[in-house]
C-alpha cells in the first residue's frame, strides 16, 4: 500500500517558488535546505508541497497539476483568481461545463494549476 507523502515541483529557484506558494495558500516554508529542496505546509492541504531545484527546465505541459477550489468565504473563484494574478500568476484559460467552472493559471515559474468554484 502507498500513501501520498508530498507533491513536488521541479523549479529553477526552489526558495522563491516555495515562498510564492506559501503566500498564496496561507502556508509557511518549514524547510529551506539551502534553497535546494524546500517544503511548504498549509492548513488547507493534507500533504506538504515540495520545491526541488533542477537545472534544466521542464519542456511542455506538466502532467500533474494542482486542482484548487475557491472557498465560499473568499467570495468564490473570481476574486481568488484576481488575487492570484495580482500576486504573480497568469491566467491561461477559462473553462465551463454544465454548472461547473474553473480557471487554468500558471505560477511565476510556469507550472499550471486550476482554480474552480466552491464545491
Amino acid at each position: 500500500m502507498l500513501t501520498l507523502g508530498m507533491i513536488t515541483f521541479d523549479t529553477s529557484d526552489a526558495l522563491e517558488l516555495s515562498k510564492w506558494w506559501a503566500g498564496q495558500l496561507d502556508g509557511e516554508v518549514v524547510e529551506e535546505n539551502d534553497g535546494y529542496f524546500c517544503i511548504v505546509k498549509t492548513p488547507m492541504l493534507p500533504v506538504p508541497l515540495a520545491f526541488q531545484l533542477v537545472e534544466e527546465p521542464t519542456a511542455g505541459k506538466n502532467r500533474i497539476h494542482l486542482d484548487l477550489a475557491a472557498t465560499s468565504s473568499a467570495g468564490g473563484r473570481e476574486p481568488v483568481v484576481a488575487k492570484l494574478v495580482a500576486g504573480g500568476a497568469s491566467l491561461v484559460d477559462q473553462q465551463r461545463m454544465e454548472g461547473f467552472a474553473w480557471d487554468v493559471l500558471r505560477d511565476p515559474h510556469g507550472n499550471i494549476f486550476c482554480v474552480s468554484d466552491p464545491h
